[in-house]
Parts: structure tokens; C-alpha cells; sequence
């Protein structure tokens, strides 16, 4: 028997074989990006440095645009969690996908209109349909008649208010606080003005989700459980504002 291997015909319907089938970066695709990239390098003073610093700050920009932004606190109506001079980071998305601010946020929001001119920083204690009241026989806050254990995050010697109130958050406001009540124009002070002190949910810029700066004092802010046991609204609750 021959058993001398027999030479066969290559097929030649099968692509050669070596480093001249490569493809990808060296494909026209790939020359074209490469080409793009050289040419604004060659505009721009510095090269690629100046390039990727460029990138950098169009991504910053989005970031702090779309999905979070740092926010500096300006006065001590947050007093103590939050201290004039302390940075916080405002997370935008916190209320875009369809959950809205609940009791307990500390949030960042557009006073325009309501407040004054500027941003503020406040925390949510009533929203749409709750009726918050100042106050019950040991002084607390009352919303939908639960009283409210507010001494965790209270400034230490406040009271939760020494301005009685009863008032129903109408739908898409809500009804916000300073931690620091004796140090905070908020709600309370604008009952009498248009909208009744309560800030619309679209003026919401964000929630504060923590302190980023001074670094000794970096940490995470988190819904106290003071609120946990509010009960819903009354569905028949009407808003508005009330002596």
C-alpha cells in the first residue's frame, strides 16, 4: 500500500492565511478615526494633551448638568448635619424616573418665585396630600396624625417649631424644613405668600446624597427613620393652608 501522503489542491475558497487578512484598527473605519484624531491634534496647541483635557471637561460638563453637581452650603439653617462652607453632591437623577422627593430628603431646590432668587437646601417633611401641623401636646410635629421624633437631625437646643401651623401640602408641592428651625427661613416664614410656602416638585434640582468636602467631614446622607411610620394621606385630604 502507498502510504506516501498525497499533495493536495488548496482550497481556494478559503481566505490566505497570514498577517495580510488582519483587520480592525487598520480597516477603513479604523484609518478614518485615526485620521480625524490626527487632524485635530494638529489644530490644537498642545496635541493630544490639550485634546484629552478638552474631552475631560465635556464630560464634566455633562455630568454636572445631567447627572450630578456639587452644591455649596451658604448659611447654617442646616445646622448640625450640614455646616455653612460644606459641599454637597446633588444627585439630579434622584427624582427623574418617576419617584418623586419623599419625607426625610434634604433636597436642593430652584426658590425662584417662592423663596427669593437663589438655590436652597431644605428638608422634605410633607409631601403631596399630607397635613402637616405645629404642633402636638409635647411640641412635635404631626403629619397625617403621627407625631414625628425629629431629635436625631434637629439642631440641638431648636424646638421643632415656635410657629403654629396647619396646612395641607397640595399635589406636586411639598412642604420643606430647616434643620436648624430657629436659624431657618423655610415653609413656615411664606404661608402667606403665593403658593403658600410650598415648593413645587419641579423646582427640585436634586437630593443631597452627601458631603464631599472638607474631606474630614465627607460622608453619606441618609433618610432618617423619623418619618418611616407616617401613615398615607387621607385621600380625601384637600390642599391649601390653614389658620
Amino acid at each position: 500500500m502507498d502510504t506516501e501522503a498525497q499533495p493536495t489542491e488548496r482550497d481556494r475558497s478559503l481566505p490566505p492565511a497570514g498577517p495580510e487578512n488582519t483587520s480592525g484598527a487598520a480597516g477603513p473605519e479604523g484609518r478614518s478615526r485615526s485620521a480625524l484624531v490626527s487632524r485635530l491634534t494638529s489644530w490644537l496647541p498642545g496635541g493630544r494633551i490639550t485634546l484629552t483635557l478638552l474631552l475631560c471637561l465635556v464630560f464634566l460638563l455633562a455630568v454636572n448638568t445631567f447627572v450630578a453637581r456639587p452644591f455649596q452650603i451658604p448659611s447654617g439653617s442646616m445646622e448640625h448635619g450640614l455646616r455653612a462652607g460644606d459641599r454637597v453632591l446633588v444627585n439630579k437623577l434622584a427624582y427623574r424616573f418617576g419617584a418623586g422627593p419623599r419625607r426625610g430628603d434634604v433636597i436642593v431646590f430652584d426658590g425662584a418665585g417662592y423663596f427669593g432668587d437663589s438655590d436652597y437646601v431644605k428638608r422634605v417633611v410633607g409631601v403631596g396630600g399630607d397635613r402637616v401641623v405645629c404642633c402636638d401636646g409635647e411640641g412635635r410635629i404631626r403629619v397625617n396624625g403621627r407625631s414625628v421624633d425629629e431629635s436625631g437631625f434637629l439642631f440641638p437646643g431648636d424646638s421643632p417649631s415656635t410657629v403654629p401651623f396647619d396646612v395641607v401640602v397640595p399635589d406636586g408641592r411639598l412642604f420643606v424644613l430647616g434643620d436648624h428651625r430657629s436659624n431657618s427661613s423655610d415653609s413656615r416664614d411664606h404661608l402667606g405668600s403665593p403658593g403658600g410656602g410650598m415648593i413645587p416638585v419641579d423646582s427640585v434640582i436634586g437630593r443631597a446624597d452627601g458631603i464631599v468636602s472638607p474631606f474630614d467631614r465627607a460622608t453619606r446622607l441618609h433618610r432618617p427613620d423619623a418619618y418611616a411610620r407616617v401613615p398615607a394621606p387621607e385621600t380625601n385630604a384637600v390642599g391649601g393652608a390653614h389658620g
